[in-house]
């Protein structure tokens, strides 16, 4: 069985490549397509600067626009950080931009003049000349580190304060030097990585017994003993609701059976939180650099700052600051010294602080962060025997060789037929700099593949048609989960023709909206709850995600929600969001809004078919489609999925 799912791998997802190909040129292909991006972002952030208004760069979750600011003060990494607040009505924008803002990414604060309008058009908006970067960020606040107290001092003095995301050039700088390093590599474990990754040169195991886990199902069994014996790099493939989280983490615990340390990391702080609570849970001790996105107090006291402020020494560490920064602002004395003090102070402070960083990581079993927080000069010089990079098929090959750098092996976790990376520059993702690192070893290493094949997320019905379009037919359903549902002589999977052609953009031109399809939308998900009843909705918490693929259209039926008063009592249960914000997530009852209609049978992106593999998959208990058939069946796959729901009717 193995054998044929390795088969069904290396001949689906092939891409058509030189295989004579070496890794270097391979990568060096891949550092001219990331220099594309680099370059494409870098216009894209200049246009959204100066041509781009206010409104339309809060809307889309890139600027906080009015601002407050709150108190300042040195934390514990003895950064100066203030304190701001988002002013006005936030409800709407706050559940679409949550993810946008997060701990280590740099912004910039921007004002507007007092004469300047709403939409800080006709250069009416003052940039300040310098770059910030966020500390901390939940619903309205938001705690930014400034390069000096003399920054608070502008912002104190401004009209109108706003601040917006600014180019991550720190994370393209570490993405450029892990690619040169890798490239330029002509001896050691990278070059043999980079060479086992990209060529037919073999992956490595070792041979003994497998262990037996009873608590998990065989091909997850499989997947962690398959980590144990390699030598050189593991896949979990892990497809929707097979438990690649509960692979990964019984994957880590084993492995430190053996090694002392390992180092876990992903593309997102939201990922790596998540995997970083689910090892704390298991009673695993982790260090958590950088911080969490989603800061509850458990993976808050995990962090590094949190154990940094915890230590015995700490309080002596402030006090050696304190005085520092007292002897700078001081002018009386011997200026001399007073230089002299303030150097011998500041060795101190290097000791008290070693010493503590020593004692931090000596205890810790796992470091997590994210793949550009392990460039971090914490974690400097340090090395580590097993590299575990969770939601794989999302991050660029390159971010992924910031990590790879510390590592001797590594494992990697994700589903490469899901969501892939984003990339903006439509020349560069022509080029193929989405194909990252986990498709290529795939592709390259079949044997190293992993798959959990026992889903526990969906009923039969839903998982099918996902099962032959993207896995191959490899996977089952669990039996607690095949044939339940909520209603009897309910169908699993239905398709509303919403038959209008009324497919229209938003008034920025930046997405699209189908207006009747978001009422008709809304009027069935009422009629599918009187079905159910209100009684049994509340009692039960039957929750429900709407999702749409265009962030126009989510906006529509939020406010479509909002005004109705129908939907007051459930607004807890019902959540409306694009298929990104909906990965990793599941419902009972999902709903789509696919908003395509037109008569030139134009569906843009709705053709990267990895999206609506997550869209479709997050559902339980019942999935729910509207869209125009005669638009979007031109289109082989949605014809496909129309005859599979017309055939199980």
């Amino acid at each position: 069985m193995q054998n044929k799912s390795n088969l069904f791998f290396n001949f689906a997802f092939m891409k058509e490549t030189k295989k004579t190909e070496s890794p270097i040129v391979t990568l060096t292909k891949q550092r001219a397509l990331l220099l594309k991006e680099y370059a494409y972002e870098k216009e894209e952030f200049k246009r959204l600067s100066e041509a781009t208004g206010i409104d339309s760069k809060v809307r889309r979750g890139l600027a906080w626009y009015p601002l407050t600011l709150g108190r300042s003060y040195h934390n514990s990494l003895d950064q100066f950080v203030v304190e701001v607040k988002r002013a006005g009505d936030t409800e709407e924008v706050r559940e679409e931009d949550a993810s946008l803002f997060e701990p280590g990414k740099p912004v910039c604060f921007f004002s507007e003049d007092a004469s300047g309008d709403r939409q800080g058009t006709g250069g009416m908006l003052h940039y300040f000349n310098f770059v910030a970067q966020v500390s901390f960020v939940e619903d309205n606040l938001m705690v930014v580190a400034l390069p000096s107290t003399d920054a608070l001092a502008q912002l104190q003095s401004a009209f109108r304060l706003g601040v917006q995301l600014y180019l991550d050039e720190q994370t393209y700088r570490l993405m450029f030097e892990a690619l040169d390093e890798v490239i330029n590599a002509k001896t050691g474990r990278m070059a043999e990585l980079r060479d086992i990754f990209h060529s037919t040169t073999p992956a490595q195991k070792y041979t003994f017994t497998p262990v037996r886990f009873p608590w998990l199902n065989t091909s997850q069994q499989a997947a962690v003993n398959e980590v144990l014996w390699a030598k050189d790099v593991a896949i979990v493939h892990g497809p929707p609701g097979t438990g690649k989280t509960t692979t990964l983490v019984e994957s880590i615990y084993e492995v430190l059976h053996r090694e002392n340390q390992v180092l876990v990391c992903a593309q997102s702080n939201m990922a790596v939180d998540w995997i970083a609570e689910k090892l704390v849970d298991r009673g695993v001790s982790v260090l958590r650099i950088g911080n969490p996105t989603r800061v509850t107090d458990k993976m808050l006291s995990f962090t590094y700052e949190r154990r940094f402020e915890a230590h015995p020494s700490y309080t002596d560490l402030w006090a050696v600051r304190r005085t520092i920064r007292e002897l700078y602002k001081s002018h009386s004395g011997n200026t001399e010294n007073r230089h002299q003090k303030i150097a011998r102070l500041k060795e101190r402070a290097v000791e008290i602080e070693y010493s503590i960083n020593q004692t931090l990581f000596d205890d810790a079993k796992v470091i997590a962060c994210t793949l550009a927080g392990s460039a971090s000069h914490l974690l400097n010089g340090m090395k580590f025997g097993t590299l575990f990079i969770d939601e794989a098929a999302q991050a660029l090959e390159a971010a992924c060789w910031i990590a790879i750098r510390k590592a001797h092996r590594v494992v990697l976790a994700g589903d490469h037929r899901q969501l892939p990376p984003t990339i903006k520059s439509p020349e560069a993702l022509h080029g193929g700099l989405d194909r990252t690192l986990m498709q290529a070893i795939v592709e390259n290493k079949p044997n190293v593949v992993s798959l959990l094949r026992l889903q526990y997320r969906m009923c039969d019905c839903i998982m099918q048609f996902p099962n032959q379009e993207f896995y191959g037919g490899m996977l089952e359903s669990a039996p607690e989960v095949k044939f339940r549902g909520i209603l009897d002589w309910d169908s699993a999977v239905e398709w509303i023709d919403s038959h209008v052609d009324n497919e229209g953009e938003t008034s920025d031109g930046l997405s699209r909206v189908n207006l009747a399809e978001a009422s008709l939308t809304l009027e069935t998900l009422q009629r599918y709850f009187e079905k159910i009843g209100r009684e049994r909705i509340l009692e039960e918490r039957i929750d429900v995600g709407i999702i749409s693929p265009y962030k126009g259209q989510i906006r529509l039926l939020r406010q479509l929600l909002k005004k109705d008063r129908y939907w007051r009592p459930f607004r807890s249960l019902i959540t409306v969001n694009t298929v990104d914000g909906f990965q990793g997530q599941e419902r009972d009852v999902i709903i789509i809004s696919l908003v395509r209609s037109n008569a030139e049978g134009n569906i843009g992106f709705l053709c990267d078919l990895r999206r609506m593999n997550v869209a479709i998959t997050r559902a339980r208990m019942k999935l729910i489609l509207l869209g125009d058939r005669s638009t979007l069946c031109r289109v082989p796959f949605y014809r496909r999925l129309a005859d599979y729901i017309d055939n199980i009717l």
